[in-house]
C-alpha cells in the first residue's frame, strides 16, 4: 500500500440550538460547513503488531494518549473490521484544540471515510452510526464533509452546492471546555430545522440566527466579547458567530478582499491571538 496525504478539515457552526437533552447528552439542531483550514494526514500500512500513531505542528501539544485516533482505531481491531492490517499515522494538527471547529473529530471522520473509500473498511450505515457515536457525537460530521443540516431528532441532511463564503477566524489563548459550556445550558430552543432545504444556507437566513452556547461562553470569559464585539465593527461582515462551543469567534464575509482586509486588522488588534482567514470548501 502505498503513502497517502489526506486533509482533514474544519468544521464550523454556521448556527446552533440546543433543543432539549437526553440521560447523557444535549440535543442540538445545526447547519454545518466546513473551511478551507486542515489537519494534514499522513498515513501508510506498516508490517507491526501496532498502530503507530503520531501527531506534529502548532497544536499537537497537549493531545492526550487516548485520542479520537487511538479510539477509532481499537473500536476497529475490536470489531477485526481491518483484517488485522496497522498503519503508520502521522497527523500535522493545523486546527486548535478547543476551538469548536472539531479538530479531533473530524481527524477520525476524515480516516474512516478514506478506508471506506480504499475499501479497507466495509460497513453498513447504521454500524457506521454507531461507531462513529462512540468517538464523538459530532464525527458522523466529518463523513465526505459538506454543507449540513443537523436536525434536533438527528437526521442529518447534507447539500454538494458550494455556499462561496469567506471567513475570519480568530482564537485567544484558551480554549472552552465543551462539557463545562453545555452543563450551564439552563433553556432550549425551539427546533428550527427539522424541515432542512437549501436556503437555509442564504445569508439572509443565517445572519438572523443564533449559536444556543455564545452567550454562555461570552459570559464565562470576556476576552470573547471583546473579540465579537471587534469583528461586528469591520467592514462589510455580514455576521459574527461563535463557532460549536468556542472558543474560535467567526466572521462571515461574501469577498476575499473584505475577509483579508478584515484579517489585518485582527492581526493588529489582537496579535496575541491565533487568526486566519479561510473559505468554505
Amino acid at each position: 500500500m502505498s503513502a497517502f496525504k489526506i486533509k482533514s478539515h474544519a468544521k464550523i457552526n454556521l448556527a446552533l440550538n440546543v433543543t432539549g437533552k437526553t440521560l447523557k447528552l444535549h440535543k442540538i439542531e445545526s447547519i454545518v460547513s466546513f473551511i478551507d483550514l486542515h489537519d494534514v494526514i499522513y498515513l501508510k500500512q506498516i508490517d507491526n503488531k501496532q498502530h503507530k500513531i503520531s501527531f506534529k505542528g502548532k497544536f499537537s501539544k497537549d493531545i492526550r494518549k487516548i485520542n479520537t485516533i487511538t479510539k477509532l482505531l481499537k473500536l476497529l481491531d475490536k470489531k477485526k473490521l481491518l483484517n488485522n492490517q496497522k498503519f503508520e499515522i502521522k497527523i500535522i494538527k493545523n486546527i486548535p484544540q478547543e476551538s469548536g471547529m472539531g479538530g479531533g473529530s473530524m481527524n477520525a471522520a476524515t480516516l474512516i471515510d478514506f478506508f471506506i473509500k480504499k475499501k479497507i473498511l466495509k460497513i453498513k450505515k447504521n454500524e457506521l452510526l454507531r461507531l462513529t457515536r462512540m468517538i464523538g457525537s459530532d464525527v458522523i460530521l466529518g463523513i465526505k464533509p459538506t454543507n449540513i443540516i443537523l436536525s434536533s431528532n438527528g437526521k442529518i441532511k447534507k447539500y454538494d452546492e458550494k455556499i462561496n463564503i469567506h471567513t475570519l477566524v480568530i482564537k485567544p489563548n484558551f480554549g472552552c471546555s465543551t462539557k463545562y459550556i453545555y452543563s450551564k445550558v439552563k433553556k432550549f430552543s425551539k427546533s428550527q430545522f427539522n424541515y432542512p432545504k437549501r436556503s437555509m444556507f442564504e445569508m439572509d437566513y443565517l445572519k438572523n440566527l443564533n449559536n444556543d452556547l455564545e452567550k454562555i461562553a461570552l459570559n464565562k470569559y470576556p476576552k470573547l466579547k471583546k473579540i465579537k464585539s471587534f469583528l461586528l465593527t469591520l467592514q462589510n461582515n455580514i455576521f459574527v458567530r461563535m463557532s460549536g462551543s468556542g472558543s474560535s469567534i467567526v466572521a462571515y464575509f461574501h469577498s476575499k478582499r473584505a475577509c483579508n482586509i478584515a484579517h489585518r486588522q485582527c492581526k493588529k488588534k489582537f496579535n496575541s491571538h491565533w487568526c486566519i482567514a479561510s473559505k468554505t470548501i
